[in-house]
C-alpha cells in the first residue's frame, strides 16, 4: 500500500499515519521528521532547513525529492509507505509521479483530512500554552504565528493538489475534525473500498505466516507425519500401502499409490507415497516372481 495523507498543519496527519503503520505494517515517510533529524544532526542541509522551517516557508523541492527517493529504496518500505507532508505542491506531485514510475511503483490512494482552520489555530494556541506551563520546549515551527503562515502557504500551494489527485481519481476526503478513532475508521473504510488495504493486509499476513508455514511443511515432510496424514484422508484407501495391496491385473503398485496420493494432501503425502511405493512395488514383484 502506497498512500498520501493531505491536510493543513495540525490536521492530525502524523497521528493517523502512525495508526496506519501499526495496522498495516507499512512505514511512515514524514519529510518533517526527516528534516528535523537533519536539523538535530547539524548537517548543512539541516542548518539550511532550520532557517526555512522557522520562518514557516517550504523546503526546496530538490531536497525533499532526494530524501523521498532514497527512503523508498530502503527494505522496510518495500511492503508500502505513507507520505506525510509530501507532496505539498503540484510540481512535487508531478515529480513524485515520475519517481514512482521510474521505480515501477503505483500510488494507491490520497487521503485528504479536511479541517477548520480557526479550530486548528485554537488547538495550537492551547497546546503551546500547556507546554510552556509545563516548562517544555516549544518547536520553532509549532507556534500560532508560524501556523498562520503555513496555513496561508497550504491554501495557495497545496490545495491545488486536491484537484490534481481528484482528476486522477485518487482522492478521498475525510472530516478531520472528528475524534481520532472516528477518523481512523473512516480512513480504513476508504482504503477497503479502494482495495488497497486488502492487498496490504494479505501481504502482511503472508509475511507473518511464512515461518509457521515452513515449519508445518518441514513437519509434514517427515515419514511419520506423512503416514498420519495419509491415514486420515476422507475418501481414499486408508493408506497408500493398502491401495497397492489391492492392485489386480495389469495395474501396477505405482499407479495405485498415485491414485491414493491424489486424494490426500498433495504436498504432505509425497514422502509417504515415495516410501510406500517402493515397498508395494517390491511385494508385487515378489508375487509375480512366484507365479
Amino acid at each position: 500500500m502506497r498512500i498520501i495523507l493531505l491536510g493543513p498543519p495540525g490536521s492530525g496527519k502524523g497521528t493517523q499515519a502512525q495508526l496506519l503503520v501499526q495496522r498495516y505494517g507499512i512505514v511512515q515517510l514524514s519529510t518533517g521528521e526527516m528534516l528535523r533529524a537533519a536539523v538535530a544532526a547539524g548537517t548543512p542541509v539541516g542548518l539550511k532547513a532550520k532557517e526555512i522551517m522557522a520562518s514557516g516557508s517550504l523546503v526546496p523541492d530538490e531536497v525533499v525529492v532526494g530524501i523521498i527517493s532514497d527512503r523508498i529504496d530502503q527494505p522496510d518500505a518495500q511492503n508500502g509507505f505513507i507520505l506525510d507532508g509530501f507532496p505539498r505542491t503540484v510540481p512535487q506531485a508531478e515529480a513524485l509521479d515520475e519517481l514512482l514510475k521510474a521505480k515501477r511503483l503505483k500510488l494507491d490512494a490520497v487521503i485528504e483530512l479536511r479541517v477548520n482552520e480557526s479550530a486548528l489555530l485554537h488547538r495550537v494556541e492551547t497546546r503551546v500554552a500547556q507546554m510552556r506551563e509545563r516548562g517544555e520546549e516549544v518547536r520553532l515551527d509549532d507556534t500560532p504565528e508560524v501556523l498562520t503562515k503555513r496555513l496561508a502557504s497550504y491554501r495557495s500551494q497545496t490545495e491545488p493538489l486536491i484537484h490534481y489527485y481528484s482528476e486522477r481519481r485518487k482522492l478521498s476526503t475525510i472530516d478531520g475534525m472528528m475524534a481520532i478513532d472516528e477518523v481512523t475508521r473512516a480512513i480504513d473504510r476508504q482504503l477497503q473500498a479502494l482495495g488497497a488495504a486488502e492487498a496490504t493486509t494479505r501481504a502482511k499476513s503472508a509475511a507473518k505466516a511464512a515461518p509457521a508455514k515452513k515449519a508445518r511443511a518441514a513437519k509434514a515432510a517427515t515419514p511419520e507425519a506423512a503416514k498420519k496424514l495419509a491415514k486420515t484422508a476422507k475418501k481414499p484407501a486408508k493408506s497408500a500401502k493398502k491401495a497397492a495391496k489391492a492392485v489386480k491385473g495389469p495395474k501396477t503398485a505405482k499407479k495405485a499409490v498415485k491414485k491414493a496420493a491424489k486424494k490426500t494432501s498433495k504436498k504432505a503425502a509425497k514422502s509417504a507415497v515415495k516410501k510406500t511405493a517402493k515397498k508395494a512395488a517390491k511385494k508385487v514383484t515378489k508375487k509375480r516372481a512366484k507365479r
